[in-house]
């Protein structure tokens, strides 16, 4: 039985490489085939020059994208059938930790594993590929604050909660998957209410908008589509980037809604108002209710899953490790679930689509769909966005619709 299991894992692992390889390498040809020529619903607000900058952007990036996949798939060999979790497992037994703590402590030799093989690319994408296309902001000494604040968060509530289901798998019986999902759900949304006001404002600074035209346009928005919040806010994202966003964070009365600083820079009063229409839109729509429930019944079937194989000899020798033990466990299904369920990626990709469709349709309702146009032009610009993608690559990776495809449609609303 192991030689089964660990064939299908070698097989899902290189077919997921491959598809991703053939994928990135069939998005670069058709952007860089595309480079030399704006399409026409574009050529009045983008320059050849700037629609020849965001072709390179974009290569530029997925060729990243691609280095990272094949450095991923080269860890995951490394540390399951290369025997890199059975050696970590080993030396923290050597330790003489409780059972408990040696747990925990190899998912923290894990974790630490993971960011420094990921770290090169990381600093790479910020320094070397933001800066030459002139978005970066971000110093070294900022990047380097945020990596030690996202570890020491990352530690005071992923270690606790791992902890937890250690405890759980032992103590709460046949039923520790079902016990473990319950506590992951309830943090998940205790962190969505605490993030407008706990999390985010250790990352960066939030400020009331102080724009008396703008927050009258955006306070007679909210009340005709119904909508409350806990504030308008604008948020220092230029220290970083020169990229811009907007987003609503939270949930229930603490909702709130953020606008970096650099698209109030970029847009309008009308685009403004339009854009935030569309936000509106998936709150509407419930998109965030549906996502967020869709991702707890995925992480309910995967720990229904781990619950059958986690004492199982055979899913351990298959991925390498020939001691079984609980934390192990867990890390090797965190190894080799991705592999098999990267053919899923469309489906997702599909239905975030279709609730972008949806919220557009919202904004060309309640603000104009002429506004939101010109505000999305604008930002395709501003963020070097291609405006040809390859067509199966948008179909499997992107969440939110072409460009072209997502103009006609507006267009089509506003007739």
């Amino acid at each position: 039985m192991t030689p089964v299991l660990t064939l299908l894992f070698i097989a899902a692992l290189a077919a997921s490489f491959l598809l991703r390889a053939w994928l990135a390498t069939r998005h670069m040809r058709h952007v860089g085939a595309h480079r030399d020529e704006v399409p026409g619903d574009f050529r009045v607000a983008i320059t050849l020059d700037e629609h020849r900058k965001a072709a390179d952007y974009t290569i530029a990036k997925t060729r990243l994208a691609l280095i990272c996949a094949g450095v991923d798939t080269l860890l995951t060999l490394a540390l399951t059938l290369g025997g890199g979790i059975g050696a970590m497992q080993t030396f923290v037994a050597s330790t003489g930790a409780p059972p408990l703590a040696a747990g925990l402590c190899l998912f923290t030799l894990f974790a630490a594993v993971s960011w420094l093989v990921s770290l090169p690319a990381s600093l790479y994408a910020i320094f070397g590929i933001e800066t030459r296309f002139g978005f970066r902001t971000q110093t070294l000494r900022l990047y380097a604050l945020d990596q030690i604040k996202g570890a020491l968060l990352t530690a005071a509530i992923g270690l606790p909660l791992a902890g937890l289901a250690l405890w759980l798998v032992d103590a709460g019986g046949q039923a520790w998957w079902l016990w473990t999902w319950l506590a992951w759900t309830g943090t998940s949304l205790a962190l969505l209410l605490l993030y407008p006001t706990v999390i985010a404002p250790l990352f960066n600074r939030f400020t009331p908008l102080n724009d008396p035209d703008l927050k009258a346009r955006i306070d007679a928005l909210l009340s005709r589509c119904g909508f409350e919040s806990r504030g308008i806010f604008m948020m220092d994202g230029s220290t970083r980037s020169r990229h811009s966003n907007a987003y609503f964070t939270g949930l229930g009365k603490a909702k709130r809604i953020v606008f970096f600083d650099t698209l109030l820079k970029q847009l309008d009063g009308d685009e403004i108002e339009a854009v935030l229409a569309h936000e509106l839109g998936h709150f509407h729509g419930k998109h965030i209710r549906k996502r967020m429930l869709t991702t707890f019944m995925t992480s309910l079937a995967f720990l229904f899953v781990l619950a059958q194989l986690i004492d199982s000899p055979d899913f351990y020798r298959a991925l390498g490790v020939n001691t079984p033990g609980h934390a192990a466990g867990f890390l090797l299904f965190f190894l080799a679930a991705p592999p098999f369920t990267f053919i899923l990626t469309p489906l997702a990709s599909h239905l975030s689509r279709r609730h972008e469709y949806e919220a557009d349709q919202f904004a060309a309702r309640h603000s104009a769909a002429d506004n939101l146009i010109r505000a999305l032009v604008k930002l395709y610009r501003d963020n070097a966005s291609t405006l040809t993608p390859d067509p199966v690559y948008s179909l499997f990776y992107d969440s939110h619709p072409p460009a072209a495809l997502r103009i006609q449609h507006l267009k089509e609303q506003e007739q």
